[in-house]
């Protein structure tokens, strides 16, 4: 039998015998991922208004009848938009990198939660974004509250998906 195969085998077991993450355990790995994305949102924002000055610094871009480059950049809208957009994009790429490669981003992690697919069709790319658009910026999670008998949330139910809560055996790297 191919590893993959027994991978996904044990996979299966393993998900039958774990529970369903209530609504705390969920809230304190959105606030860990929030702290966590905030950072990601800094160090790329600051990449790219860096790239950005030394740009306008040496010429290469037009500053526009600014003084100096950060005049341009806090000024302009279309700076500004490309940034947000930037920032933006290494966020959500955060949260999809981590959810496709292992199930988990690191406050999932620290809290020993892990997505699973409830549905036989794959963990792809497309149900991940419809996940994360789903959440509502985290506000899906809130029906958790409301399931008691089920405990899945709003992003959850559209995707096809269920975070279940992982002993700490689970939760080694080593036993995927």
């Amino acid at each position: 039998m191919p590893e993959e195969l027994r991978n996904n085998k044990i996979d299966e077991q393993a998900q039958m015998d774990l529970q369903r993450a209530g609504f705390l355990r969920r809230l304190l790995a959105m606030v860990y991922d929030t702290l966590v994305a905030i950072a990601v949102g800094m160090c790329a924002a600051m990449v790219l208004i860096v790239l950005l000055v030394v740009l306008l610094s040496n010429g290469v871009l037009d500053l526009q009848g600014y003084d100096d480059p950060s005049a341009l950049i806090q000024g302009s809208v279309l700076y500004r938009t490309l940034i947000q957009i930037w920032v933006g994009f290494w966020i959500v790429g955060f949260f999809l990198w981590f959810w496709k490669n292992g199930g988990q981003t690191i406050g999932m992690r620290a809290w020993r939660l892990r997505i699973y697919s409830t549905v036989e069709a794959p963990m792809g790319w497309g149900r991940l974004v419809l996940r994360l658009v789903a959440s509502l910026g985290g506000l899906g999670t809130l029906l958790v509250l409301l399931d008691f008998k089920h405990k899945q949330s709003l992003q959850d139910r559209v995707a096809g998906t269920e975070v279940l809560q992982l002993t700490k055996e689970a939760n080694d790297h080593k036993s995927w």
